[in-house]
């Protein structure tokens, strides 16, 4: 059976490149996806498979694959949104929606998958167990989309869950892994500071907001440099500072927004706890009053290690001339909701290579000049098929 899905990929991949171009050109943001959403669930219409649409908060769609008999269930997840940039590449197929574009990959993510599951639809009487594949949603803006559908229960009798992400990191035929923590957490916060404002010529008769405000955003720095662990990674960066008035008025109100990063669940009770902390001794030092604002996105990504091992273990032995080097990746400070899944389900989310060829220093994603070696979409599929086949012996 696995002999017969490589085929079956090789011979489709120019399917694959085809697939990812349209998508590629035809980008909808997080949430908007109505027209990605369609073409999707079109693909799978007149195919043994049940399709399910409209799940969780928007656009979902989850296609159960059922094998010739009973027996483990497994998960497959590909992110269809796009983003607010504005493409800057020369390809011919570049977005045609200003100020969207596919910078991040999933437009390969969900090529790849289509075709995959299409060969499994076809060779399901070859195999046993059942595979849901998820297209999911708004990867890209919080609250995202896998945590609703989680909340569904739709994926509860998952027996592991695995999906990938292309990475400009190592050039097509590489396959990255890291088990444990791999991507980080992220948590978005506001804090509007409400003061009393006055002239600039008697500042004891006001309570200055950027004064307050100054002093949180020197504070908050200190949580990670003494208060977190020194071998876990924590970020906390302030991205917008309103205070703008006039020259000589006492702002009586501000507006600050941040992000937080944290490698670990401890990490982030730890970061979590300090800046309330310093909030609220904001109040009490200069007299204010503090409206916080706070709202975890996703939780850090955890690669259940036993599993991972299985992928490494799989690939490095699967004898594919596609793919060429199996390595360990260092662990990642972005952020992936694909973490929901594996909140509650044992799996993998691993990498795929795909720097484009002679480019010695590409662009990462989210840049507006991204994009990628399209010979990674081929070594993604045959990846998870490679784990698939493996998974269901």
């Amino acid at each position: 059976m696995k002999e017969k899905l490589m085929n079956m990929l090789e011979k489709r991949e120019s399917e694959m490149v085809a697939i990812r171009r349209y998508l590629h050109q035809h980008p909808e943001l997080s949430f908007k996806e109505e027209k990605t959403a369609a073409y999707i669930a079109d693909f799978y219409k007149g195919k043994d498979v049940e399709i399910e649409t409209n799940v969780g908060n928007g656009h979902g769609i989850i296609v159960t694959i059922k094998g010739a008999s009973p027996g483990k269930t497994i998960g497959l997840r590909a992110d269809f949104d796009a983003l607010p940039i504005n493409e800057e590449t020369d390809l011919e197929f570049k977005s045609s929606n200003d100020g969207v574009m596919h910078a991040c990959g999933h437009d390969a993510h969900t090529a790849y998958l289509l075709i995959l599951a299409d060969c499994l639809i076809q060779l399901k009487d070859e195999w046993n167990g059942t595979i849901k594949i998820i297209h999911q949603h708004a990867e890209e803006e919080p609250p995202g989309g896998a945590k609703s559908i989680m909340e569904t229960g739709k994926l509860d009798d998952l027996d592991a869950i695995f999906g990938i992400h292309v990475l400009p990191m190592a050039p097509a035929g590489t396959v990255g892994y890291h088990s444990g923590y791999s991507f980080n957490g992220r948590t978005y916060f506001k804090l509007k500071i409400q003061a009393s404002g006055g002239h600039g010529s008697s500042p004891h008769k006001a309570n200055d907001a950027i004064v307050a405000g100054s002093y949180f955003v020197t504070a908050v720095q200190t949580v990670v440099s003494r208060r977190v662990n020194p071998f876990d990674a924590g970020v906390v960066t302030i991205g917008s500072f309103d205070g703008k008035g006039s020259f000589n008025v006492i702002k009586d109100s501000i507006e600050i927004e941040g992000d937080i990063r944290y490698s670990n669940d401890a990490t982030q009770e730890v970061i979590d706890r300090e800046v309330h902390r310093i909030v609220k001794g904001l109040e009490e030092m200069y007299g204010v009053t503090c409206e916080l604002t706070y709202v975890p996105d996703y939780p850090p990504l955890y690669n259940d290690p036993a599993l991972t091992d299985f992928v490494a273990e799989t690939l490095s032995q699967a004898d594919d001339h596609h793919i060429k080097e199996v390595k360990e990746f260092p662990k990642m400070s972005p952020s992936d909701d694909f973490a929901y899944y594996l909140e509650k389900i044992p799996g993998s989310y691993f990498y795929v290579g795909c720097t484009p060829k002679g480019v010695e220093e590409p662009y990462f994603n989210h840049h507006p000049k991204f994009d990628l070696d399209e010979d990674a979409i081929l070594v993604a599929a045959k990846s998870v098929g490679h784990v698939i086949c493996n998974y269901l012996k």
